[in-house]
């Protein structure tokens, strides 16, 4: 009579089963206001449940607000609980199909790490013992500045790796670089101002992250050395964001005139500096670059990351904050999600104490300047002299311009149906037009043969474009 079936072997309750056959009943209207619905032994008797079954149903459309009963008088339903029923939205054709980026015969993707090569055994090892060894007082909320452990060994490693002298209390962990700036983001606004001067190309990740929080961007282009200072506008912006120790895309260094430059512009315009270290770790010719935070502490804001350098799934990097920054930057983080978890932080403490990490980086630095090598030579042994290759001697990536050609959205579209996962320089572009004959290559997370292979594949599009 009800037209209701009960699916006995099914994991949802039967009660529930009942539960949800009525609530749909009444909300398209089959049972209108005021219907009278059976008694909870009637209806036990038709579909052959127990009483106490249909007793939990109805109690669950009474608690809410589908039913009404009152004792003495029958169970019937509520008034103003019918709603339209709308159709699901249909997905729209998107055309060819593409693989998925995982599957790729040539996967050039930038800042990808070689995680075959993480020591992963280990790394478990020191969350299981962090998780016996923390104190319970620290599996709550410990607060929005980090473990005091994770900062002062951050402090530590930025001091011997790249002369960086840091006190642990201006060292601030978030869950990566990206995160970061999104806090940054809203901590700068609130100052006031709502204009940032970005290096252009940049990357387009970070660039979005300051657009989706209405900042007005004022682009200034970048070269083979990184922002050029030479052009710096007078303006009313906050902040520079640059990424000074190896430009993203093109791979840049740049060089201490135009960091002197840089510090004396933003002292006179009074903003701040954001210094996005990118990829600064992994220099294959000299020791790592000495940040610009070095220069002017109360200037520049540092941002670090070890998600590239360990693997993308630990969400753990740090700011550097002026300290005039500091409480504002613990109440916007406090009120957003508090706090990374607790440990993977001191897993990571003990990893940059016991100089794991350092360990790690240089395998990682040797491996990754090998095949940085090694590209280049796949490169020369396929296209000869028609290319060049731009920026420092570092990074996961490399740049390259091929003149004459045109690498635009299209031969990025014709590359992947080709099987190619590659990213011209023009996607990270601001003003359009300027890097159309450059590509990017990553190559970190790929295997000797995996290279060649790549290039071979690579060297067909670009000749027939």
């Amino acid at each position: 009579m009800w037209g209701i079936i009960v699916e006995r072997h099914s994991e949802v309750t039967l009660a529930r089963q009942l539960y949800q056959a009525f609530r749909q009943q009444i909300l398209q209207g089959r049972l209108q206001p005021g219907d009278t619905l059976p008694s909870t032994r009637e209806l036990a008797k038709e579909l052959t449940i127990s009483r106490n079954t249909v007793y939990e149903a109805y109690e669950m459309l009474t608690a809410e607000g589908y039913i009404v009963s009152r004792q003495g008088a029958p169970t019937r339903v509520a008034e103003g609980l019918i709603l339209e029923t709308i159709a699901p939205v249909s997905r729209q054709p998107s055309g060819k199909k593409l693989p998925p980026t995982d599957s790729f015969p040539a996967d050039f993707r930038t800042g990808l790490p070689d995680l075959r090569h993480f020591p992963r055994y280990r790394w478990l090892q020191l969350v299981h013992q962090a998780s016996e060894q923390l104190a319970p007082g620290q599996w709550g909320y410990t607060g929005p500045e980090g473990l005091p452990a994770l900062r002062e060994q951050i402090a530590a490693w930025l001091l011997r790796s790249k002369g960086l002298a840091v006190e642990a209390q201006d060292i601030f962990i978030t869950a990566g670089a990206t995160h970061a700036l999104h806090i940054l983001a809203e901590l700068l606004a609130a100052e006031g101002k709502r204009e940032i001067i970005v290096e252009d190309p940049c990357h387009k990740g970070m660039l979005r992250v300051l657009q989706r929080n209405n900042f007005c961007i004022r682009p200034v282009r970048a070269d083979g050395q990184g922002l050029d200072t030479a052009v710096l506008p007078k303006s009313e912006a906050c902040a520079v964001y640059v990424t000074p120790s190896h430009q993203f895309p093109l791979g840049g260094i740049l060089p201490a005139g135009r960091r002197a430059a840089l510090i004396s512009f933003a002292r006179e315009q009074d903003l701040y500096l954001i210094e996005d270290d990118y990829d600064s770790e992994f220099r294959y010719s000299g020791s790592p670059i000495a940040p610009l935070y070095a220069l002017d502490p109360q200037r520049v804001i540092y941002v670090g990351t070890f998600s590239k350098i360990l693997f993308p799934a630990l969400r753990i990097g740090y700011v550097i904050l002026p300290r005039p920054l500091q409480q504002h930057w613990c109440r916007l983080r406090l009120y957003t999600d508090v706090q990374n978890p607790p440990f993977e932080q001191a897993a990571l403490a003990e990893f940059l104490s016991t100089r794991k990490l350092d360990r790690h980086l240089q395998s990682m630095r040797r491996l990754y300047g090998q095949r940085r090598q090694l590209l280049l030579q796949a490169l020369t042994d396929t296209f000869g002299n028609d290319w060049k290759a731009w920026g420092d001697d570092a990074g996961l990536h490399l740049a390259l311009e091929f003149p004459g050609k045109c690498f635009d959205q299209n031969f990025a579209y014709t590359c992947r149906e080709q099987g190619i996962n590659i990213t011209p320089v023009e996607d990270h572009s601001i003003v359009k037009g300027r890097h159309l004959e450059k590509l990017l290559l990553g190559y970190g997370h790929l295997e000797p043969q995996e290279i060649r292979q790549g290039i071979t594949l690579l060297a067909k599009c670009i000749r027939n474009c």
